[in-house]
């Protein structure tokens, strides 16, 4: 299985998968050459070319690519680096063309040094970069190249095509849910528990529990941010924040006879001002990507203010329970828009906040399946078409409407006591792999079709 702390990353926005997972990259490039025999950066400045290939490429500056491998390659990473501090930091390379890598600082043009590739077609993932780092005589000292897989992570490229992982030794196993399910009733206990047994074999119980409040709170602080915020998001839309304004309009009509979309109104508005905060660059949690970072604090924040189930025991249930899901997604299909279409995204995070909150209230394993089901297979064929390359429509509603899908789906499977349903979990994965493959590629996160190319960018 995959931990809960590999599906829930904080880090910074707008994309998870061309913002996150590039930082990664270069910073892990920059290791590679602090770690070649004799120093060769230290002794002799080279030149260092980035190229980005198909989505990453296509979609470079909406998606903030240029200044995630910039803040890579000058050591930063998602997890530490502060937004604004990261803000001053790229505004320094580009206007100096100076970049300090591990200590030695010499001549980068990102102009010219990062090259946006559009024609060729990487050959295993979409999501593909290079980095080469030449002597001052033109000589190759190295050549990395790494894809962008979803979710943040990265893989070398030669081990991408196999997409396997090395995951640790756990009590109870699973890649599917058919073994999860199989888990619960042979110990006679919940995903959670499951899920919690697999994440102590790995380190002490005190860690993970602190590290699932940290993810918690920054999520909840997102919200919070998102709520007051009032700038006008960065790029060429210049789509003006809504939640600010929402959310005193919501206030306003705390006193007045409630409203009959009420409560949906509350939720859409939390996962908006988590997605404005996410265009803007700020402090997100990949959940499980950064285009769908709303969907999961939204349901969780329902869960709070809402229902009377409501617990911090609940909400360590909750992500224990959603990152289960995470995991056989991640495994057995994709999380990447890029690879299978915001199916992957929105779909499957909308598929874990509802199998997340079903668990929470006090569902069975068996309705907890049942919800994340049936989400997913209401998202099944979601298109990824970012309008000018920008994680911003439809991308910011499409949030608030997979946040309540997982509402919705929660309250159906609890509804039927039985456990039973035609459609597994496991098949409706299989089904989302296998439609994201059959997707045509303008649809998946390039920018090249949909809303995409029939709304005018400017």
């Amino acid at each position: 299985m995959l931990s809960l702390f590999d599906l829930f990353k904080i880090g910074i926005g707008p994309s998870s998968s061309h913002t996150v997972g590039p930082m990664r990259a270069a910073q892990r490039f920059a290791d590679v050459l602090a770690d070649l025999p004799d120093g060769p950066l230290e002794k002799d400045p080279a030149r260092i070319v980035v190229t980005l290939y198909g989505s990453l490429a296509l979609t470079a500056e909406g998606h903030g690519t240029i200044k995630a491998v910039l803040l890579g390659l000058a050591g930063e990473t998602p997890e530490h680096v502060d937004p604004e501090t990261a803000k001053k930091l790229v505004h320094h390379i580009e206007s100096t063309h100076l970049l300090n890598l591990n200590g030695t600082s010499f001549s980068f043009d990102y102009q010219n040094d990062i090259c946006l590739d559009t024609g060729t077609i990487p050959p295993i993932h979409p999501n593909t970069m290079q980095f080469e780092a030449f002597a001052r005589d033109g000589t190759l000292i190295t050549r990395q190249r790494f894809c962008s897989v979803g979710g943040g992570f990265i893989t070398p490229e030669d081990q991408a095509r196999t997409m396997s992982y090395s995951l640790p030794e756990v009590p109870f196993p699973f890649r599917s849910g058919a073994a999860l399910l199989a888990h619960t009733r042979q110990q006679n206990t919940s995903i959670a528990s499951i899920m919690m047994a697999n994440e102590t074999a790995t380190r002490p119980l005190w860690d993970v529990e602190r590290g699932m409040d940290r993810i918690t709170e920054t999520m909840l602080s997102c919200i919070e941010a998102g709520l007051h915020n009032t700038d006008t998001l960065p790029g060429p839309l210049k789509v003006q924040r809504r939640a600010a304004k929402l959310y005193a309009r919501l206030q306003a009509k705390t006193n007045t006879a409630p409203s009959p979309h009420g409560v949906m109104n509350w939720i859409s508005l939390f996962a908006i001002a988590v997605n404005e905060e996410n265009a803007a660059g700020g402090r997100v949690v990949t959940a499980p990507t950064n285009g769908a970072a709303g969907v999961i604090p939204a349901v969780m924040r329902y869960y709070r203010d809402f229902c009377p189930e409501y617990s911090k025991d609940g909400l360590r249930t909750f992500l224990l329970t959603a990152a289960a899901i995470g995991g056989l997604f991640k495994l057995n299909a994709s999380i990447s828009g890029a690879e299978v279409g915001c199916q992957g995204e929105v779909g499957v995070a909308s598929s874990m906040a509802a199998a997340g909150l079903t668990a929470a209230l006090g569902g069975t394993p068996e309705q907890c399946e049942h919800a994340a089901e049936i989400a997913m297979e209401h998202h099944l064929g979601m298109t990824c078409d970012p309008v000018a390359g920008l994680v911003q429509i439809p991308c910011i509603e499409r949030n608030a409407f997979g946040a309540v899908k997982a509402i919705n789906a929660s309250s159906l499977a609890m509804s039927d006591d039985s456990g039973a349903h035609y459609v597994s979990l496991d098949h409706v994965i299989k089904t989302m792999a296998e439609t994201g493959r059959d997707m045509n590629h303008r649809y998946k996160e390039t920018a090249l079709g949909g809303l995409a190319v029939n709304v005018p960018a400017c």
